[in-house]
């Protein structure tokens, strides 16, 4: 019988968790099937523990449950609990329970570094956003050693309350949006999900240094209202999270099934697709 996953969120038609997934597990030899699953706010939890009664085996969890997949884990991986946020659930078999991981870090600094070869270390780093999705990445960003990170926030206190629990003041900082004027940051990355609206988030123009590259996390069929933003400050890259996706993908179908597919073709294949 072939294993049960799935990815939920909301929104959640744009996915293209399913066709990464599926191409994983014919590149692998896995039989496996992968569906999404829209749930509402008020019915997040009800619904995981839904998928796994009835045989779920994996679940991926994206906006905006990640810091709720988070608490109802039973235990999480140390990743994870830096994140305080989860997008991978794993049924434990010996006991029933709920283990969460986060794979976003790993796949973001994979597609920066070893698909598009950008160098994190000695870098200044400019995270927007404070959610699910910026947690799961400060640390895996801080790990590759920039030489400075600015989580920016429409409301300050999350960005400067992501930055405490860093517990790095020297090179970790939180601050509002309309605190970065006269900055200039090598990369910036858009951790919201204000792209899939169509919104830009509210920064200012000038901020990305010369030779700087802008990263959307979000990604779609045309290109991001983010990455055309980049594009305007004339960005030597300016990308979007597709790439991320399928690393994230990877890390956790390697969780799942024990085999690491191939990342390389899947990208590929989407972006011409």
């Amino acid at each position: 019988m072939a294993g049960r996953y799935a990815v939920m969120g909301n929104p959640i038609a744009h996915s293209k968790s399913p066709e990464i997934h599926r191409a994983f597990a014919a590149q692998t030899s896995q039989a496996m099937e992968y569906e999404r699953i829209l749930s509402e706010p008020t019915d997040f939890e009800t619904d995981v523990q839904h998928f796994f009664d009835t045989g779920g085996q994996g679940l991926n969890v994206t906006v905006p449950f990640k810091e709720r997949a988070w608490a109802m884990a039973d235990e999480c991986t140390s990743r994870a609990r830096v994140a305080g946020a989860v997008n991978t659930l794993i049924p434990m078999a010996e006991n029933g329970c709920l283990r969460g991981d986060n794979t976003d870090g790993v796949g973001l600094v994979r597609d920066l570094t070893v698909n598009h070869g950008f160098l994190l270390s000695g870098s200044r780093l400019l995270l927007i956003g404070a959610g699910g999705a910026a947690r799961g990445t400060v640390g895996p960003l801080l790990e590759t050693g920039p030489e400075s990170l600015t989580i920016a926030n429409r409301s300050p206190g999350r960005a400067e309350a992501l930055a405490a629990v860093l517990a790095e003041p020297e090179r970790v900082r939180g601050c509002g949006l309309d605190e970065l004027n006269g900055c200039r940051f090598d990369l910036i990355i858009n951790a919201t999900a204000a792209g899939l609206g169509g919104e830009l988030p509210d920064i200012p123009d000038g901020i990305l240094a010369p030779g700087g590259w802008v990263y959307d996390m979000m990604y779609g069929s045309e290109p991001t209202v983010m990455v055309l933003w980049g594009q305007s400050q004339e960005a030597t890259q300016s990308l979007d999270g597709l790439g991320m996706l399928v690393e994230q993908a990877a890390e956790s179908f390697f969780l799942w099934r024990g085999v690491r597919p191939d990342t390389r073709p899947v990208i590929s294949s989407l972006r011409t697709g």
